[in-house]
C-alpha cells in the first residue's frame, strides 16, 4: 500500500528544497544537452525477451552512447543471474555519483514499467555527461537480480571495499517510471539529494511529488543503505497506478510517454546540478541554478 507523505514531511522536504534552491548564485545558468523523445521511447521499446537479452540489448545501448570497452564491465554475480552491467565515466576525482536501475522482470506482464522504464534510461545519460566537465566519477550500473530480493545491487556493493563506499557520494535510483509525472520515495531518500532534485524540478517547472511505497517492497537502493551510503529512489507510482506492479498490465501501453519523457529531462539536468552540486564546499547559501536544455 502506498502512503502519500504526511503533511509534516512533505512540507519540511520542500522547506529544505526551498533553501537548497537559493544555494547557488541566482543567476547560474545550467545547459544540456538530451536525446530526442523518439529515442528515447525507442529504446523503450526494446524491452522484449530474458533478462539475459535484455542485459545484452543494454550493453549495445551503452556502446552505442559513447562507453568505451575499457569503461564497460559485466560483473558475474551467480550462474542463475545475468551480470551487473557497469560503465564508468571518470571525473576530475575518484568520488563517485551512481545511478542504477535494475533490468530483471518478473514473468507477469511484459516487465516495461519494472523496470525496463528505468534501466534503459541509464545508457541515454551518457549523452548529457561526457558533454559536461565532471567533478565526481559517474557510475552507471544496470542491476540484476532485484525481484530475486536485491541480489545484484547487494553483491555489487558487499565487495566493494570499505573505502571505496566511502567514496560514493549519491546513489540514485530509478524503479518504475512513465505510470505518471516523476516521484521521489521520500522516507528513503537523503534529504539533502530530494532537496536538490526538487530545486531542479522547480527552475525546470517540472513536475516533482513525494509518495512513499513503505509497504510495497525493498528497491536497489536500500543494498546501498546498509552501509550508510546517501541514496533516493526516483519512480511514479500512486494508488492508483500500484496494480499495475507485477500484474499482465505491466506493458508497454501503461507509459504515459509524455511523463516519461519529463522524468527523462529532469534527471538528465539533476545529475549535471549534482555534480556541480556535491562538488562544492558545504554552505547554508548555496541554490541549484536554473536549468535550460539543448537537444
Amino acid at each position: 500500500m502506498l502512503r502519500p507523505c504526511s503533511r509534516y514531511l512533505f512540507q519540511l522536504w520542500f522547506t529544505l528544497s526551498a533553501l537548497l534552491a537559493l544555494s547557488h548564485t541566482a543567476s547560474a545558468q545550467l545547459s544540456f544537452k538530451t536525446l530526442t523523445d523518439s529515442a528515447i521511447a525507442d529504446r523503450l521499446r526494446q524491452y522484449g525477451g530474458s533478462d539475459a537479452d535484455r542485459e545484452a540489448r543494454l550493453k549495445h545501448m551503452f556502446v552505442e552512447s559513447g562507453c568505451r570497452s575499457d569503461k564497460l564491465s559485466e560483473q558475474v554475480v551467480s550462474s542463475h543471474y545475468a551480470p551487473n552491467l557497469i560503465c564508468a565515466l571518470p571525473g576530475q576525482t575518484d568520488d563517485v555519483i551512481l545511478i542504477g536501475a535494475h533490468f530483471d522482470h518478473v514473468a507477469a506482464g511484459d516487465g516495461v514499467v519494472d523496470n525496463w522504464s528505468g534501466a534503459s534510461l541509464l545508457p541515454s545519460f551518457l549523452v548529457t555527461l561526457t558533454t559536461e566537465p565532471r567533478h565526481h566519477t559517474f557510475v552507471l550500473v544496470a542491476f540484476t537480480g532485484e525481484e530475486a530480493g536485491l541480489v545484484g545491487s547487494e553483491f555489487y556493493v558487499k565487495q566493494l571495499s570499505p573505502e571505496q563506499r566511502s567514496h560514493i557520494k549519491a546513489m540514485i535510483n530509478l524503479d518504475t517510471l512513465g505510470l505518471g509525472p516523476t516521484e521521489v520515495w521520500a522516507t528513503h531518500s537523503d534529504p539533502t539529494l530530494s532537496g536538490s532534485l526538487n530545486g531542479v524540478a522547480h527552475a525546470m517547472k517540472l513536475p516533482l511529488t513525494a509518495m512513499n511505497v513503505d509497504k510495497v517492497g525493498s528497491t536497489d537502493s536500500e543494498s546501498f543503505a546498509r552501509y550508510n551510503i546517501p541514496h533516493m529512489t526516483v519512480h511514479s507510482l500512486t494508488q492508483n497506478t500500484l496494480s499495475v506492479l507485477h500484474s499482465p498490465r505491466d506493458r508497454l501501453s501503461a507509459i504515459h510517454l509524455d511523463d516519461y519523457y519529463s522524468t527523462y529531462r529532469l534527471l538528465s539536468a539533476y545529475l549535471v546540478n549534482l555534480d556541480r552540486f556535491l562538488a562544492q564546499p558545504s554552505s547554508p547559501t548555496n541554490p541549484a541554478p536554473s536549468a535550460q536544455s539543448a537537444r
